[in-house]
């Protein structure tokens, strides 16, 4: 139920009105009803005045005879006056009020003074002094009834007029407490409740009402200060999603521009130093982000590999180029940035093409701040073109290995059908030689000359055999570890026990001449420790030590003699001229513990694009 003060206060002002007037028109009707007649009694009284006289005077005057029925008429009708309505009317019932008292006085000072006085007197005679001091009295005492009357009449009209005075100062006094009451409670709010209004039109939200009490006008102040505030709030807040919307289109811009130079970078600049990375860590710095990593999906690998980060303290284990450090961070920079144990938030996003997951990117937020829509968007896009990047130079990759491994399918069919039909028969022609019978002294020297002939054919021709085994191994195996596992599963059939095999290289460390060249060193070390070590126990390992990559064959096998190279054994000098192709160093050593360790170091001349740039796009 809604309380409406100022309708009460309204109601009750007019209340009081219509009551006052309502008391003083009763008042002056019950008072003006009270004095009426009272002319006549008072007439009437002053009459009895005139009467007593005349009647003294007609007595004087009758003639002498016997008493007449008009001289008692005349007393009778007189005394009848005495107590006429007229009078009697006017006089209170109660026998103690004044007027009843007087008029009793004056019925009494008749019957018993006056008339008996009239009567007695013999008709013709004198007016006595006694007569006449009687009716002086008797006329005081009408007098004095009459002015009692007149005071009373006289009172009746000054309370009629105390009566009409207050009244009118009360609803005076009414309509001033009502119009000062109004100006308060409803000319004044009003006015600032228009005031308010208007300054709302203008969007000025700092003027408030400030009304005190409960009526109508106060709860419309309430209401519009409270209504004022929530505006201003909603101003306030529409003004500060309009600057955020703001900002975040202008960080969209920039992060953009940054994106399509880094896109342009992407395919065009293969040094992640000077490209990538720099570009990316201006896009963290937009976004208010980071670090960001890449981790690549390899199909040799269960867990993702990380390709790339833009904040590390140490160098990480995949660099290829110890000359840059734009993902190193010091120590104290480093534990500002957002992590797990730092209040930090993970996004991980996927990299993926229809129906292949090619990476994953992740990147760091700090958990207080959250991360906009518009940023996640952003790189969400980002993964898009990541994606695609990755797509498109795997499929160059893919393409070039696949080119690469047909024109060595050719070669390796020119060879066999040119080369090794060409050794082929040399081997028959220098049997065809041994049976020759050559006399004398010769004959010694036609066998040595034979057998060192042999001996090259034997070396050349196996030579040949293990490239084109090599060159078919990798058109079906079109990545080095694929291919390495294959070989270490034909090596280890040949030698009747596994060979033991670790491989921890990044992806797409190598480009495929290098790792044609790095299969075929890791081939000619097993097949010398399987044909000419008699090794039991054989180990290859392929590392990456920033930023070499590390081949190693060991066994347990006979060992080289003196620590050189056997005597027209050509497949270490091959193993040497394919290691400074690779612009690395080989090393052919015997081990303390027994064998040979044949280990491959060299840097990788390529600079990959994926776990590079396009973790960085």
């Amino acid at each position: 139920m809604v309380k409406s003060p100022l309708v009460n206060r309204i109601s009750l002002a007019v209340s009081a009105i219509v009551l006052t007037s309502i008391v003083s028109m009763s008042a002056t009707l019950a008072i003006s009803k009270s004095i009426e007649g009272s002319a006549t009694a008072i007439n009437a009284a002053g009459a009895l005045r005139m009467g007593a006289n005349q009647l003294l005077t007609r007595k004087g005057v009758l003639p002498a005879r016997p008493e007449t029925s008009q001289g008692i008429d005349l007393y009778s009708a007189y005394e009848n006056q005495l107590s006429t309505a007229a009078i009697t009317s006017l006089i209170p019932g109660g026998s103690e009020h004044p007027l009843a008292q007087q008029h009793r006085l004056i019925i009494n000072l008749w019957k018993n003074n006056l008339r008996p006085m009239m009567e007695s007197r013999p008709q013709g005679t004198q007016i006595t002094a006694p007569m006449i001091a009687e009716v002086d009295r008797f006329t005081e005492e009408v007098n004095k009834l009459v002015l009692m009357l007149e005071e009373r009449t006289e009172a009746r009209i000054d309370l009629l007029h105390l009566i009409q005075i207050i009244s009118l100062i009360f609803s005076v006094l009414i309509v001033v407490a009502l119009f000062l009451d109004l100006k308060n409670r409803v000319l004044r709010p009003l006015r600032k409740l228009v005031s308010i209004a208007s300054a709302v039109g203008e969007q000025d939200f700092t003027q408030r009402a400030n009304l005190k009490g409960s009526d109508e006008l106060a709860q419309l102040g309430h209401a519009f200060d409270q209504m004022t505030g929530e505006l201003a709030l909603t101003y306030q807040e529409l003004e500060d999603r309009a600057r955020e919307k703001t900002e975040e289109l202008e960080i969209s811009h920039t992060a953009l521009q940054v994106m399509h130079a880094t896109s342009r970078s992407l395919f065009a600049n293969h040094d992640l130093c000077s490209g990538a990375i720099p570009m990316l860590q201006e896009l963290e710095k937009i976004l208010r982000i980071g670090p960001i990593k890449l981790y690549l999906h390899d199909k040799e690998t269960d867990e993702p590999v990380e390709a790339v980060t833009t904040a590390s303290q140490k160098r990480p284990f995949y660099c290829r180029d110890h000359h840059c450090n734009a993902c190193l961070v010091t120590p104290e920079a480093y534990d500002e940035l957002p992590a797990q144990d730092n209040d930090g938030r993970r996004l991980l996003l996927p990299i993926r093409i229809p129906g292949q997951i090619l990476g994953t990117l992740e990147v760091w937020y700090p958990a207080d701040k959250g991360l906009p829509a518009t940023s996640r968007r952003l790189l969400e896009t980002l993964t898009d073109q990541l994606a695609t990047a990755i797509f498109l130079e795997k499929q160059i990759t893919e393409e070039q290995q696949q080119t690469l491994a047909e024109e060595r399918t050719v070669i390796a069919r020119e060879l066999h059908d040119s080369l090794a039909q060409s050794l082929s028969y040399l081997k028959m022609q220098v049997t065809r030689l041994r049976r020759l019978e050559i006399p004398g002294e010769h004959q010694a020297a036609h066998e040595d000359i034979l057998n060192e002939f042999s001996t090259g054919l034997n070396s050349a021709y196996r030579q040949l055999r293990e490239l084109l085994a090599t060159f078919r191994l990798k058109l079906d195996t079109p990545d080095l570890a694929s291919a390495l596992n294959k070989t270490i599963d034909e090596f280890s059939e040949r030698l009747d026990k596994p060979v033991q095999f670790e491989f921890n290289l990044p992806p797409q460390t190598l480009s495929p001449n290098e790792e044609i060249h790095t299969l075929q060193i890791i081939r000619e070390g097993l097949a010398n420790a399987v044909k000419h070590a008699d090794a039991t126990d054989i180990s290859v390992h392929v590392t990456f030590e920033s930023p070499e990559v590390r081949a190693c064959i060991r066994d347990n096998g006979n060992g080289l003699p003196d620590d050189t190279q056997p005597i027209n054994h050509y497949g270490l000098i091959i193993m040497a001229d394919r290691a400074r192709t690779l612009g690395g160093e080989l090393k052919v050593q015997n081990r303390a513990t027994g064998g040979v360790e044949v280990s491959l170091t060299f840097i990788p001349k390529s600079r990959s694009l994926i776990p590079s740039q396009t973790s960085y796009a």
